[in-house]
């Protein structure tokens, strides 16, 4: 390889991470479900630093929040893709919107009681219970 086609690539990657982060912000500013993810996400965090959980349990939860915030870019993704598409209420429009807003919902369930498994012996010694 170039210099050139070094130059190039780099500035592909480089605007590739400006895309992602413009999109990335774009949701966190415009979409209520999101804001609400991240702040779950961040007590999330705080409570598996205050209770110092495990390592394996630290990749699980940050797993699940790495997938429920991709999961709900995927779904605002789909959302405006659909509301490009057409500005009738088609009732294929609607599915693909609710099933790609029941992608989230499910992983959120799920996320939610893997946190609940985490968490809850840790907050019943805390709170004095155990």
């Amino acid at each position: 390889m170039n210099m050139g086609s070094i130059d190039k690539e780099r500035k592909r990657l480089t605007a590739s991470f400006k895309y992602a982060t413009q999109g990335f912000l774009h949701v966190i500013k415009k979409e209520r479900n999101m804001q609400i993810h991240l702040i779950v996400a961040c007590i999330v965090i705080f409570l598996a630093y205050f209770f110092s959980v495990s390592k394996t349990e630290w990749i699980l939860l940050l797993f699940c929040i790495g997938v429920v915030i991709s999961l709900e870019s995927i779904n605002t993704a789909i959302e405006r893709t659909v509301d490009l598409c057409t500005e009738e209420i088609k009732p294929l429009a609607k599915q693909a919107k609710d099933t790609a807003a029941a992608a989230v919902f499910v992983f959120a369930i799920i996320s939610v009681i893997i946190g609940l498994i985490i968490f809850t012996k840790p907050l019943l010694i805390f709170l004095n219970f155990l």
